[in-house]
């Protein structure tokens, strides 16, 4: 990951930031502590995991905003990504990923932020934990893997390495082993069951044929006692049907003397009918002279009723048209009171505008003296434009005057520490003679022990060999054993096949089978404890060999830093003559920078600040002058405030003239209007109209009256009129009814005399026969209760067939379960042997193993450029235990991950370096294990940043720093330093400076 721009906005301590990496490639973030040079760094973890130091998500934002933006653009693999994450305050994240395309930046984003982290870390192949191990090397956190306890530190190296994903795969091995384990003691339990069942089988199907020989027997007489019911029920129908016949006639001769009843009262009822209407027919001359007069009177009626609604509905428009006419006048008497009112206010008005009027002088005589204060005003403006450029000219000439003070002393102190260091080499010169000549004595010793290991080494690869070979010989031994205890439990049954030919065994074969298995499987085993012997003295032998090989490691280990020692030491004395020459050149330089500071520097600069001090003076600008007339036009703006007031009145006054003859006018005009209405308007003559409308109708509610009454007087004749219409119409119908219902009742008495003779008759036949009823009855319980009987046998031959067919099914699942429980026990010895292989002293500790070589290489290989050869670090993974009772060669090896350290004085604790020297180690191992992790990652580690390095260096430390990270600068795209030091950052050419004021953190670049 190459970093190329970093937008910030309200993130921590900044408020608006945009830092640009383009031409970085080895640069220094310096800054006072607590400016906010950690925070460009959180910034970029924030905007691609979104995390950060911050407790609380919303720390990150600025104190006081409510939206934090982060927008982080860089290259991965050759490819151009950005990232966009943004938060509001109290609210959820949002996350969005870009990649550039010729078109522009086309967006990633996943459907969710989950989704999108999830597309980030696919796309940069590096997740938070590795990028903060790899290659962040945050503030106060180089030295967590020296302070840690050994074992401590090889679980830090598996969380780093993510073998956490092998512990789940040993739980879930031991998980199944455990599953396994159950379903074949389960297995087992049901095999128990199964066989203790189907020992019943023979005694089922023996039930089974003599029950179907009784249900055989209770069918044949079953047959015999249904064809014996059949006859019977045919009797019983016969004569069940006479009985149905005379219920049928019964009922006939029943309903027909009910209809001789009904045409006897239906003959009475019309008799009575006939004389009523009789009487009808007689008074037919008096009714309709009634009924004459009734209507005579209502056409009467209905001529006044239609003069009554003509004269009402005149009445109710006359009534609308006067209350229309009111309206209008009402309306007209509003108008005239509004402008009434309206005048009187323009009168009110007039009189207040005349105070205003009277202090027109006064006002005249304020505004020239405004004019007068505000040219003075003008001029000095004008001043103050010319002057605050030269001040800031000023400021600036002073600032670099001070610049280049600052770095001439910077300059200087270098010099001193390069005097010095100068003077210390040359004071230790006449040591270094000695120190080649011990140097060439240890290395002689050392090369002789390096034959000797060489030595123990091969013996040692001799031995592994061997072993090797020993466990394929077992593995092979193993499936041997497995496959005869397989073959002599298959033999335990009694109906074994032979395991060869398979084909049935004789009990004279079958026991010279099993003891010629048996003989083998004991002769196997014999052999197999042979070899395990084998395996474990050999095994011995390695640990012996590899103590021994280590012990020797740890003395040889110092060779090829005793090497590059002589080497350095003789070009120390080669350079010796030189350092004389190096110090006479320092100390010219010292006293060139000496008198420039005694004397005048940066002449120019200075010579321009007094000019410029000059031309301020000639300009004659006051300050206090200026604010003085700033004050006085203030106090005489109130006379311009006074002069619009006057505008407002003389035009308020004008317009009050025009308006009162215009008010007065209106007001007599609305008042004829009223008089006009009143008499001559079109509303005034229709009420009029009416008037004349409602005597032409000529309309008497007395005589209206008398007629109604008269109405109701003969409304009586009505009812006897219609009564006497229908008598006409009736009387010939009731008469041809009469006739019709006398035939009808003389035809149904005929029909019952046929009727009661055919009823005899079929009482004759019913008494002649018998009743087989209770025959019938005493049978049929007969044959309910062998159906019974047979339900019974059927149903329990039912469940002697399930229960055969059930011991068939079980044989079946017999067979199944055995070939089960072999595969549930080879699984459970699989999963063992897996979750061994995935244990903390399996695949976790080989991978561990195999790492710290490499680790111990690549951080010997910088720790050699950041200490001059001066510091070693070894890993060592096993040691001796401190039983009391064992000894030197028998003493058990445990498992373990210390750190040895050693210098020119010899290996010492960790804890007795000083700050400088400890921080080197963590340095060298944290970048190390740096580039292993993303090496193991899949990403190439092209960035490099280092969180507050030189806090605890001395000067030479420092510089040894600084060297070393410009010789790995090759191995980097970009390597960002952090450092609180001021002199520090001159050491680097491209600097970020940061700083931070009231208003938040700031940063400048400088390349």
């Amino acid at each position: 990951m190459i970093p190329v721009q970093l937008i910030l906005k309200n993130f921590l301590s900044y408020r608006d930031a945009t830092l640009d990496f383009g031409g970085l490639h080895t640069a220094c973030i310096c800054g006072s502590n607590g400016a906010g040079k950690s925070s460009l760094l959180e910034a970029i973890t924030w905007a691609i995991w979104g995390e950060s130091r911050a407790t609380v998500e919303d720390d990150v934002i600025y104190s006081g905003a409510k939206e934090v933006r982060v927008d982080f653009t860089f290259y991965n693999n050759l490819q151009k990504y950005r990232v966009i994450r943004t938060r509001v305050r109290g609210a959820t994240s949002v996350l969005e990923f870009q990649i550039e395309t010729p078109a522009g930046f086309r967006p990633l984003t996943g459907k969710g932020m989950r989704a999108t982290q999830d597309v980030i870390l696919q796309h940069i192949k590096l997740d938070y934990e590795t990028f903060i191990n790899s290659a962040y090397l945050r503030q106060g956190r180089a030295d967590e893997f020296m302070l840690k306890r050994p074992t401590e530190r090889k679980e830090i190296l598996a969380e780093l390495l993510k073998l956490n994903q092998y512990d789940l795969l040993a739980e879930k091995a031991k998980d199944n082993s455990k599953q396994y384990k159950g379903r074949a003691e389960e297995l087992e339990r049901s095999l128990d069951n199964i066989k203790s069942q189907l020992q019943q089988r023979e005694a089922t199907t023996a039930e089974k044929a003599e029950l179907e020989v009784q249900l055989n027997h209770l069918q044949q007489q079953q047959a015999a006692d249904n064809i014996q019911l059949q006859s019977l029920k045919v009797i019983q129908s016969q004569r069940q049907n006479l009985e149905e016949k005379l219920s049928f006639v019964r009922q006939q001769y029943q309903n027909l003397s009910e209809d001789c009843d009904r045409l006897d009262q239906d003959k009475l009822a019309v008799k009575s009918q006939l004389a009523a209407l009789e009487s009808i027919l007689h008074q037919s001359d008096q009714i309709q002279a009634g009924y004459s007069q009734f209507q005579i009177l209502q056409s009467q009626e209905e001529v006044f009723a239609i003069k009554f609604e003509q004269h009402t509905r005149a009445i109710t428009l006359k009534q609308q048209q006067q209350q229309q006419l009111d309206k209008q006048i009402q309306s007209i008497e509003r108008k005239i009171q509004a402008a009434e009112a309206e005048l009187n206010n323009l009168e009110k008005e007039q009189q207040e505008i005349k105070p205003i009027l009277k202090k027109s002088g006064e006002i005249e005589t304020a505004l020239s003296q405004l004019s007068a204060a505000r040219e003075h005003l003008n001029s000095l403006e004008n001043l103050q434009i010319q002057v605050k450029p030269l001040l800031e000219q000023r400021a600036n000439l002073q600032t670099e005057l001070e610049r280049i003070h600052s770095r001439l002393l910077a300059s200087l102190e270098q010099l001193q520490v390069t005097e010095n260091q100068i003077e210390s080499k040359i004071r230790k010169q006449s040591q270094l003679q000695q120190d080649v000549i011990e140097v060439d004595l240890q290395i002689e010793e050392l090369e002789k022990k390096r034959v000797y290991l060489q030595r123990v080494q091969d013996k040692g690869h001799e031995r592994r060999h061997f072993i090797e070979r020993l466990q394929a010989h077992q593995k092979d031994y193993e499936k041997l054993l497995r496959d005869l205890e397989q073959k002599i439990q298959l033999l335990q049954n009694p109906n074994a096949l032979c395991p060869l030919c398979e084909h049935p065994l004789d009990e004279n074969h079958w026991h010279r089978v099993i003891q010629k298995t048996q003989i083998e499987y004991e002769d196997t085993q014999g052999q197999f404890w042979v070899l395990r012997e084998q395996m474990a003295v050999s095994d011995r032998e390695i640990q012996v060999l590899r103590q021994e090989y280590r012990e020797i490691s740890q003395q040889v280990a110092n060779y090829d830093a005793l090497r590059e020692k002589k080497g350095k030491l003789a070009a120390q004395l080669q350079a010796s003559a030189e350092l004389q020459t190096q110090l006479k050149q320092v100390l010219t330089e010292k006293e060139k920078l000496h008198r420039v500071l005694e004397g005048d520097y940066a002449p120019d600069k200075q010579a321009e600040i007094q000019e410029l001090d000059e031309y301020i003076k000639q300009l004659n600008y006051n300050e206090q002058d200026h604010a003085l007339a700033r004050s006085v036009v203030e106090n005489l703006r109130w006379a311009e405030i006074k002069q619009v007031q006057i505008k407002d009145a003389k035009k308020k006054q004008a317009q009050i003239a025009a308006r009162k003859p215009e008010l007065q006018a209106m007001i007599e005009e609305l008042k004829a209007q009223i008089a006009s209405e009143q008499t001559n308007s079109e509303i005034a003559r229709g009420i009029l109209a009416l008037e004349t409308q409602i005597t032409e109708i000529a309309y008497s509610s007395e005589q209206h009256s008398n007629i109604r009454k008269g109405v109701k007087e003969f409304q009586s004749w009505q009812l006897p009129y219609q009564q006497f219409l229908s008598a006409q119409q009736e009387y010939p119908q009731l008469q041809k009814r009469l006739e019709d219902l006398t035939n009808a009742y003389n035809s149904r008495t005929a029909d019952k005399q046929k009727l009661a003779i055919e009823m005899d008759s079929i009482v004759e036949q019913l008494k002649a026969s018998e009743n087989p009823v209770e025959q019938i009855h005493d049978l049929e319980q007969k044959i309910a209760m062998f159906r019974r009987e047979m339900d019974e046998k059927i149903a329990y031959l039912g469940r002697l067939e399930q229960q055969v067919h059930q011991l068939e099914l079980l044989q079946n699942q017999y067979e199944q379960e055995q070939e089960q429980l072999q595969d549930c026990k080879q699984q459970q010895r699989v999963y063992q042997e897996l979750a061994q292989a995935f244990g903390k002293n399996g695949i976790q500790a080989l991978m561990i193993e195999n790492l710290l070589p490499q680790l111990e290489a690549e951080t010997n290989l910088l720790l050699a450029r950041l200490s001059a050869n001066q510091l070693h670090v070894q890993f060592v993974t096993q040691k001796a235990g401190r039983s009391g009772k064992s000894t030197r060669k028998n003493a058990k090896l445990i498992d373990t991950l210390d750190i040895l350290i050693a210098d020119a004085r010899g290996t010492r604790a960790y804890e007795t370096y000083s700050g400088g020297e400890a921080f080197r180690i963590n340095f060298a191992i944290r970048l190390a294990l740096a580039k292993l992790l993303a090496q193991r990652a899949g990403a190439a580690l092209q960035l490099l940043i280092i969180d507050e390095g030189f806090g605890t260096q001395d000067t030479e430390g420092c510089d040894r720093l600084i060297a070393a990270i410009n010789a790995i600068a090759a191995d980097f795209a970009c390597i960002l330093t952090v450092t609180h030091i001021p002199h520090l950052k001159e050491a680097f050419q491209a600097r970020i400076e940061v700083n931070k004021n009231q208003q938040g953190s700031h940063l400048s670049l400088s390349i």
